[in-house]
């Protein structure tokens, strides 16, 4: 497929009693539907396999948050790009994604904290990342509703939210509008010129992704993907009580542990009024299935990490709770591009808890290995291959 750009007016071709595709996309979630809308608009053959219906699985679960990460190069450089890329994309339909940006105040607890603030404050501003450090003062005037004793924090204006079931089927829209198919059904297996569906019908393609989230290791049981397992709380309105999306530090050494339970505080003003709450992270265990089932005691947990930094959020009414489940890397940056040694298979899994913000970023790299063309950002960093006998066992 390298090099190749499909001719747009040939969107199928016959192959005996089948139809084939240049590329076949598993999974209509926020990564599978990003990846469809780029590629069809490139003039590729596109079929989209879905099982459940689009945006479904962890993207209806998540939070929408789409923020530049900064704990390696590589997350910067493709949080960064796909922020930008949300950025256009949102510029002419916000209504579309449902889009607010309320901006990220990581907050800092203690003096110890406040100078994390100053050190991350001093790289944005290196990689044009608009920031401004508050002291308590400001971090006051900014959020009224925090506990008293806090150092400050760090105000990143330019983040943002999208509801990502909303973004998802906007882009699937996007792809059929560029003449791509949206076929129901469940893959049951991987084929060197296409897949088996699990009612026994065959679908032909020269590629196929696999960009299924935690389902992938269903259909590729070699990839070192693992489930993490997340719980979100949504209230009544109260418009007002935050006005940004707030996040400790701590959250990101939470967010990229390898084993272990974590909780994390990172509460979200909806443009509803409504308030979102998370944040949680439970790793399957000794090959045991994470379900989809409500944890008692790591949502206690979580809802009392949450009143810690806002005492009065106590007293607002919930409405509902549920999980989702992230699909994690052993680095967790996602894998990107070829399948090491599966014929014309290729990968977009594994964004774990950034997988909205990546989405856009991950199309544009998966593409330009794809067509063969320039991306914006190095691509190395995101391959399956960049650590094989880490990465991939087999």
């Amino acid at each position: 497929i390298g090099g190749r750009r499909a001719d747009r007016s040939r969107r199928s071709v016959s192959l005996g009693a089948a139809v084939s595709y240049d590329v076949l996309v598993i999974g209509a979630g926020i990564v599978g539907a990003a990846c469809a809308a780029e590629l069809a608009a490139a003039g590729m053959q596109v079929c989209i396999v879905e099982r459940d219906c689009v945006g479904s699985g962890a993207t209806a679960a998540g939070m929408g948050h789409i923020v530049a990460m900064d704990s390696s190069p590589a997350e910067l450089a493709l949080t960064r790009y796909s922020q930008q890329l949300w950025d256009a994309l949102i510029a002419a339909q916000p209504e579309q994604h449902e889009y607010a940006r309320s901006g990220t105040l990581w907050v800092a607890a203690d003096a110890e904290e406040l100078a994390v603030v100053e050190s991350k404050h001093s790289f944005y501003h290196a990689h044009g990342i608009a920031s401004a450090a508050l002291d308590a003062a400001g971090l006051y005037a900014a959020e009224p509703n925090l506990r008293p004793g806090l150092a400050g924090g760090l105000l990143v204006p330019g983040d943002g939210v999208v509801y990502p079931p909303r973004s998802a089927l906007a882009l699937i829209a996007q792809a059929k509008r560029d003449g791509a198919t949206l076929h129901p059904g469940t893959v049951s297996a991987i084929q060197d010129d296409g897949v088996l569906l699990a009612d026994g019908g065959r679908l032909r393609a020269a590629a196929v992704l696999i960009a299924n989230g935690s389902a992938c290791v269903e259909l590729a049981p070699e990839l070192p993907i693992r489930a993490k397992k997340g719980h979100l709380v949504i209230t009544d309105r109260y418009p007002g009580f935050v006005r940004h999306q707030l996040v400790e530090l701590g959250y990101i050494k939470n967010a990229h542990a390898s084993a272990g339970d974590s909780v994390a505080f990172n509460v979200q003003p909806r443009p509803s009024g409504q308030i979102l709450i998370g944040s949680s992270r439970q790793f399957d265990r000794a090959g045991v299935p994470l379900g989809g089932q409500v944890d008692q005691p790591i949502l206690r947990q979580m809802l009392q990490r949450a009143a810690a930094y806002l005492p009065a959020i106590a007293d607002l009414s919930c409405l509902r709770v549920w999980t989702g489940i992230r699909a994690a890397s052993p680095d967790g940056l996602p894998l990107i591009g070829p399948h090491p040694w599966r014929r014309n298979v290729w990968l977009a899994v594994g964004h774990e808890g950034l997988g909205i913000t990546t989405a856009l970023g991950t199309a544009k790299i998966l593409a330009a290995q794809l067509l063969d063309r320039a991306c914006a950002i190095a691509v190395a960093p995101y391959l399956a291959t960049r650590s094989f006998d880490e990465v991939l066992h087999g």
